[in-house]
């Protein structure tokens, strides 16, 4: 194809590139809006001083620093999601995994935002401070914890700090790399993933056998602070500096502080627009929970509190909307944002690619140890063979963009290697299928994932100045997230509502208590050998199940493909962004690649 030979031209075709590498400036609105928040971007002035800073040995510290704590995120997350089974199983509450990971979803997609507004307004490394009190609190109470309801608040709590690790080390990625190399290191920063998929795996089944999902959790408590120490501490060495010899511009512009306690706090409340999270965090819990939770209430869909949850959580959302649009002093997503295409469609390929991933994935770890006659290493190491392959291919396609230097067709060409991916699995489930062809179906996955994420993140922080990047990461993932938030809600609903059934058709002569014990624990389930009768029913029933959530999915991954034919195509230069920062060359006017008019340099793009 034409266009994907353009992709791959030297960036020494000056004449053919010139038209093709718009670079258009921020419109005088836009500039306007950023101005107006001056007081909202102490956090990124400040990083950009702590740059001039940073000598040889200093730099090789954050670069340490970064890698130790994308490793412990990445031994965090490859460990403690398998325990999640079995904390809720110790309180015959399995059937609230999907619940509690709506829950999680939403305060880690609600987060992002707070997060990253509390690095803008003040500084990176008084984030990671904010983040690491959240993690250790909420690793405490979950290690404790004595109930379901305690397990989750325990989960609550530390999904903030691991939202907010995850996010603040992909804005420091970006604050430190120009576009050429960002989607390369970001990448790397989830290198650990290849490593603990071993290592964890075998972490989290000897904690299994050896020990109890307590301690699971419990030991990151101590892990998680000790490992972000030597990147807090270069971070927060940098920022002091840097103002020690006044070279945070505008360092003078504070927020108020002033007045009564009251009006501090509500000052800090508009800077960082909670009532717009709360509005949209309780609209989606309200509208998602009561999908995973109608089956248990009494009465079920007939319980009025299912209906009024539904309606109220319809009613605020274009409450919050509107809240946003004419009322919020800094919205958790800037006008300018909704207007910008790369910003909006990126946000939407996240959010149907996760509600898709997370339609499959909700319930698949306890699916292969109930219908494969695995060991619990064999089944720890599958759950992340998905994952490996995001990390691999999401590094290539790093690769890829620094040579390509454009990104759309290496994200289309992702997106559809993860739509094959899916759907083959709706006939590799079950305990009929190979062993190679499960675990292929979640290479695919991975090797599509991978390319589609790198690229769609790359896009959107490509298409805005240095001062919004944290906020458009967090608004992407925000929204990404959501999607992920609506995949687990569906996914619980399917199975709340289908699996009793599909095991009462399997398994018509147990009781309806029996049932109930299988359905609510599923050790009960691997406690019987697996060429018992019992079991065979409740694999067919596991099978029938996720083939209903497999054919979503398989229907959902085909939108985000759709839309990444639309996506802007920047070109990835020695910039930290293609929108700002060009001096020199005549500006003139020409067509983009999407055919509208744009300011673009007469000279080829570097940016």
């Amino acid at each position: 194809m034409s266009h994907h030979a353009d992709e791959k031209r030297s960036s020494s075709s000056i004449s053919s590139d010139a038209a093709y590498d718009a670079t258009p400036k921020l419109d005088s609105a836009t500039k306007l809006e950023i101005d107006a928040e001056a007081d909202a971007h102490l956090g990124v002035r400040t990083v950009e001083a702590a740059e001039q800073v940073y000598g040889r040995y200093s730099k090789w510290f954050l670069f340490v620093g970064i890698g130790l704590a994308s490793y412990i995120y990445s031994l965090d997350g490859q460990t403690t999601y398998s325990y999640l089974a079995f904390a809720t199983s110790s309180f015959d509450k399995h059937s609230l995994i999907s619940t509690i990971q709506v829950a999680q979803s939403i305060i880690i997609a609600c987060g992002k935002p707070v997060i990253a507004k509390v690095a803008d307004v003040s500084s990176r490394g008084t984030s990671y401070i904010v983040v690491l009190v959240f993690y250790v609190i909420g690793y405490i109470v979950i290690a404790s914890a004595n109930s379901v309801g305690a397990l989750a608040a325990g989960i609550i709590l530390y999904a903030i700090g691991y939202t907010g690790l995850q996010l603040l080390t992909q804005i420091i990625v970006a604050d430190i790399t120009t576009l050429k190399w960002r989607g390369l290191v970001s990448a790397l920063t989830s290198a650990p993933f290849i490593i603990n998929a071993f290592i964890g795996s075998n972490v989290s089944t000897g904690v299994l056998e050896h020990s109890t999902w307590r301690w699971g959790y419990g030991m990151f408590a101590i892990l998680v602070p000790a490992s972000l120490s030597p990147l807090v501490v270069t971070l927060f060495w940098a920022e002091n500096k840097a103002r020690k010899l006044g070279l945070v511009k505008g360092a003078d512009v504070k927020p108020e502080a002033k007045g009564s306690f009251a009006g501090r706090a509500w000052h800090v409340a508009q800077q960082l627009d909670i009532v717009g999270l709360l509005l949209l965090g309780t609209a989606v819990a309200l509208i998602l929970l009561p999908l995973t939770l109608a089956q248990s209430a009494k009465g079920m869909w007939h319980n009025p509190s299912m209906i009024a949850m539904i309606v109220v959580g319809c009613i605020l959302l274009p409450v919050f909307a509107l809240w946003d649009i004419y009322f919020a002093t800094r919205p958790v997503i800037a006008r300018r944002f909704l207007t910008n295409w790369s910003v909006v469609l990126a946000s939407w390929i996240g959010f149907f690619d996760f509600f898709s991933f997370y339609l499959t994935f909700t319930y698949l770890y306890s699916f292969v140890l109930v219908t494969k006659d695995w060991t619990l290493i064999n089944a720890t190491y599958f759950s992340q063979t998905q994952t490996v392959g995001l990390t691999v291919f999401g590094i290539m396609s790093g690769f890829f963009l620094t040579w390509f230097r454009r990104y759309k067709w290496v994200l289309v060409t992702g997106l559809v290697i993860r739509l094959v991916g899916v759907g083959l699995m709706i006939h590799s489930r079950g305990a009929d299928s190979s062993d190679a062809e499960i675990v292929w179906t979640q290479i695919l996955q991975g090797i599509g994932g991978g390319f589609a994420a790198v690229c769609s993140q790359v896009g959107a922080q490509a298409s805005v100045p240095h001062v919004d990047v944290a906020m458009v990461t967090a608004v992407v993932l925000l929204w990404t997230e959501i999607g992920g938030s609506v995949g687990s809600a569906v996914a619980g609903a399917i199975w709340t509502n289908t699996m009793p059934d599909k095991l009462a058709a399997h398994l018509p002569t147990l009781s309806e208590t029996e049932i109930a014990t299988l359905f609510g624990s599923i050790t009960s389930v691997m406690a019987l050998p697996f060429d018992d009768p019992v079991r065979v029913g409740v694999i067919g029933a596991y099978g029938d199940t996720m083939r209903v959530m497999l054919i979503a999915a398989t229907v959902l991954a085909v939108v985000p493909l759709l839309i990444a034919l639309g996506m802007p195509n920047w070109y990835l230069g020695d910039n930290q962004n293609a929108v700002d920062g060009n001096s020199g060359p005549e500006v003139k006017e020409v067509k983009t690649e999407r055919g509208a008019a744009a300011p673009v340099a007469s000279e080829p793009s570097r940016v």
